[in-house]
């Protein structure tokens, strides 16, 4: 009898969940009794994969916030690379965090072991000099944006480009509609999708501004619903607080929702932080203001190293500026009520960037899961 293959997995991070279970579903079809084990959230551990640390423990951001946690970080690598060892799978795929995974891909490989590492580290903005780390811990990289993948092949590094899951999940409808009957909105109503973040450093930073940017707005168009999501109760209770020092209270007008992909889609203006959350409302075709802020010493340092022309991905994706986009000492109430006033003045100025949001996600539909699972199959093979 044929042992099952086994595949090494590291997620560190929600995002980094979603498209492991996407993997580990895709995966399945071509070793229906393959065995997952590393690190992962609830989706991939509800798929079978065997979690030996909590997800939550990789989830950092930042250039200093890892800083007070290195020990534990280390400790985490030390065992996983020991289980390894110990265990070799046939492939292991490290899902983003890259200052983690990387490390652990470099030494697994060293020991044999084919590595694969799924979305690009940002070496086309900073820390370019990584290019050549990449190059010694993975034998196949996969990103999510064609932009990515020709810096790989400058330094012969196999990448392949498989799309974004997302692009793959949202379909082309309005669903407008749809989002606001479950949420009990009428159709004729004002909405406005407020997202500071799914961290609580990211929601601390942003949320007290945008709670006060909205209720300045309620002075110029005092009808105005706002939506706020909440990825879980951690974020859900940071949220509650910022408004709380804001002296909003849930009712009518402000409303907190558990799904943030449904608080977008009903919504006719999204005010989010910088992130994931910036392509699934571009997916969605939700014209959006992008703002963003770093702890000081965080932006002190990435100012000096990150070359990056935008911070909003559907600037990225687009190579000019689609969408606002505000960082730092730009983000400010004034600004983003200014944001949202602009919008309702003249909705319809907004139609050009959405035929081009429509245009970027068919460039990125390329059935994600399906072409990782692919890349990695053929790997093997080789291997």
């Amino acid at each position: 009898m044929i042992d099952p293959i086994q595949i090494g997995i590291v997620a560190g991070e929600k995002s980094g969940d979603i498209l492991g279970a996407g993997l580990i579903a895709a995966l399945r079809k071509r070793y229906p009794p393959a065995e997952f084990v590393g690190i992962g959230g609830p989706d991939m551990v509800s798929l079978g994969c065997r979690s030996l640390f909590p997800m939550e423990r990789l989830s950092i951001m930042g250039f200093v916030e890892p800083l007070g946690r290195l020990p534990e970080l280390l400790y985490i690598k030390r065992k996983l690379e020991a289980y390894f060892k110990a265990h070799p799978p046939s492939v292991f795929i490290g899902i983003d965090s890259p200052d983690f995974n990387l490390r652990l891909e470099e030494k697994l490989r060293s020991h044999h072991i084919a590595t694969v590492h799924y979305v690009s580290p940002s070496v086309w903005a900073y820390r370019k000099n990584r290019i050549h780390k990449i190059k010694r811990a993975v034998d196949l990289m996969l990103t999510l944006f064609p932009f990515e993948t020709a810096i790989y092949e400058k330094f012969d590094i196999p990448a392949t480009c498989i799309g974004h899951p997302l692009a793959d999940q949202i379909g082309f409808e309005d669903k407008t509609a749809g989002a606001r009957q479950i949420l009990g909105l009428l159709q004729s109503e004002q909405v406005v999708a407020l997202l500071p973040g799914s961290r609580v450093s990211e929601i601390e930073r942003l949320a007290p501004i945008f709670f006060s940017a909205a209720v300045k707005t309620l002075r110029s168009m005092p009808r105005l619903r706002f939506l706020i999501p909440c990825s879980g109760a951690e974020s859900r209770a940071c949220i509650e607080r910022a408004l709380a020092r804001c002296s909003i209270f849930l009712g009518e007008q402000f409303r907190l929702v558990d799904n943030s992909q449904q608080a977008m889609a009903a919504a006719d203006f999204v005010v989010l932080a910088s992130g994931t959350a910036t392509l699934e409302a571009m997916l969605l075709r939700k014209p959006m203001a992008v703002f963003y802020r770093l702890s000081p010493l965080t932006h002190l340092i990435a100012s000096r190293i990150v070359d990056v022309p935008h911070v909003a991905l559907p600037n990225l994706l687009a190579g000019k500026r689609l969408v606002p986009e505000a960082i730092q000492g730009e983000v400010t109430e004034t600004a983003v009520v200014s944001q949202i006033l602009n919008y309702f003045s003249d909705p319809g100025a907004f139609e050009a960037v959405l035929r081009q949001f429509d245009s970027l996600h068919h460039e990125l539909r390329k059935g994600a899961s399906e072409a990782a699972s692919a890349a990695i199959t053929e790997l093997l093979n080789r291997s």
